[in-house]
């Protein structure tokens, strides 16, 4: 009873912040406040559903008697440490190229990567 409340909460926490991130994407003004809150929410969302399925199978394997539950959560971590690696790399050089194409932030008040090309020298284009 106990491990299927937590299954359940874990479950329910990584659809509620998978649903904001999708809801970030559809609501916020431009490409870089879409890529934090799209980022953010379903990296934190993608670590609550991998924890219920590491929880589910460790119940599942003590309840038949198998060992193997060492390799599933072997997988499941190399999985959240890959994806807490590739989500904000890919946002952040996503962001930057879009910024180098001359997208800029709708509501900024300030540009810290302009502001550093200017200090260079060189163009923000």
């Amino acid at each position: 009873m106990i491990l299927q409340n937590l299954l359940i909460f874990l479950i329910a926490t990584g659809v509620f912040f998978n649903v904001l991130g999708t809801i970030a994407l559809y609501r916020f003004p431009d490409v870089y406040t879409r890529l934090h809150g799209t980022t953010k929410c379903t990296t934190f969302g993608s670590m609550f559903t991998s924890a219920a399925v590491v929880f589910y199978a460790i119940h599942m394997y003590s309840a038949t008697g198998e060992g193997r539950f060492g390799t599933l959560g072997v997988h499941v971590v190399i999985a959240i440490i890959a994806l807490l690696i590739s989500n904000p790399t890919g946002a952040h050089a996503i962001a930057r190229a879009a910024h180098r194409s001359g997208v800029l932030p709708r509501f900024a008040v300030v540009d810290r990567l302009a502001e550093d090309e200017k200090k260079k020298g060189g163009v923000s284009a």
